[in-house]
């Protein structure tokens, strides 16, 4: 069977106190009770998640990240409502069971929601685990069928109009994640002036319309069922979920999307088996949507392009914290590589694009 996420000891620097917590359960959640287990689950780069044996019971909690400055990418009370409007209408996510502001319990805010137990690929399958060709075909038309149903949820109908405006989403985003590229830029990353200058020059209008954009849909932010691979029971993740333009949704997905031919530095930096045998290339993902959607995807170098330098941003802000040793988690030492691979790749995207 197929390696299942297996949660480990702690990280130095990322404790957080079993008792204090237990408290906390006990008070907020009904039938919780019994002796408590804590530990960590080890992958990701934002977020700390953390799960909790209690009673018999398994939940998970999240937290920001040690260190962490952007708030509006770790708001917990944010996330926690996300899930709880999103809940009753999309039940691939998580169930929410409890919130706190209070800093006093674990030193910062935190929610706790149910475990979803089943298979997350990361960056290669497990040796005793593999999908044929058909079934790694299938597997990535389900997801592309799932953020496609993300996209078709009302907003409005779920009592999700908090999460963002769609006016001028795209503008936004572009001039938001370049004024957060300029903040967190070290002395040894690459500037993407000229990156950044395409993506202002090139920016479509806004849509006509918009869905909820989840921000980070991908292969490790969902959870495959055991006794069917092929099948997705629920997807993770929704810190970044806003409203806006779904192709930006898009093109921030297929930034991860690393095919088998891509250039070396891209696949040094991959981070899923996006490039196993049978799993559909970019295009394919692209046509697919397209036909399940209606939309267009003409402009969709814009869209990937951004999604690229947005991953960038992200890696780099990441590295920041590194460099500056504001965390010393070794792990983030090697993303300034990534920052300067996707760059590259996004150059490479502008030069042969016809916009």
């Amino acid at each position: 069977m197929p390696v299942i996420d297996r949660a480990v000891t702690i990280r130095p620097g990322e404790e957080v106190d079993p008792l204090e917590v237990r408290t906390f359960l006990q008070e907020n959640i009904e039938d919780c009770g019994g002796d408590i287990a804590i530990t960590q689950f080890p992958s990701g780069y934002s977020n700390l998640t953390y799960l909790i044996e209690m009673g018999g019971r398994q939940m998970v909690l999240r937290r920001p990240p040690v260190g962490a400055k952007v708030k509006a990418g770790h708001d917990m009370e944010r996330e926690y409502n996300v899930l709880k409007a999103l809940y009753p209408v999309f039940p691939y996510c998580p169930k929410p069971l409890a919130f706190t502001s209070d800093p006093s319990i674990i030193g910062t805010p935190f929610f706790v929601m149910e475990k979803l137990s089943g298979i997350i690929l990361r960056k290669d399958l497990p040796e005793d685990f593999s999908f044929s060709t058909e079934q790694a075909a299938n597997l990535c038309r389900t997801l592309v069928d799932l953020q496609a149903d993300i996209h078709a949820i009302d907003v409005k109908s779920a009592g999700l109009d908090f999460i963002g405006k769609p006016a001028g989403y795209v503008q936004r985003q572009v001039e938001g994640w370049s004024g957060r590229y300029r903040k967190a830029k070290t002395d040894d990353a690459p500037d993407c002036e000229s990156l950044m200058a395409w993506l202002k020059e090139k920016m479509p209008a806004d849509t006509d319309h918009p869905t909820i954009v989840h921000n980070d849909y991908k292969f490790d932010n969902v959870v495959l069922d055991p006794g069917k691979p092929e099948k997705i029971i629920g997807v993770l993740d929704w810190e970044m979920t806003t409203y806006g333009d779904p192709l930006m949704d898009l093109g921030n997905s297929l930034a991860y999307w690393v095919e088998e031919n891509d250039p070396e530095s891209m696949l040094m930096i991959r981070t899923m088996p996006t490039n196993m045998p049978g799993a559909l290339t970019r295009q394919e993902i692209l046509d697919h949507y397209e036909k399940r959607t209606g939309r267009s995807t003409r402009q969709f170098d814009f869209y990937y392009c951004f999604g690229l330098f947005r991953l960038a941003v992200i890696a780099q802000q990441i590295y920041y914290r590194y460099f500056h040793k504001i965390t010393m988690n070794k792990r983030f030492a090697a993303l300034i590589y990534a920052v300067i691979a996707l760059e590259k790749t996004a150059l490479k995207v502008i030069e042969a694009s016809d916009l």
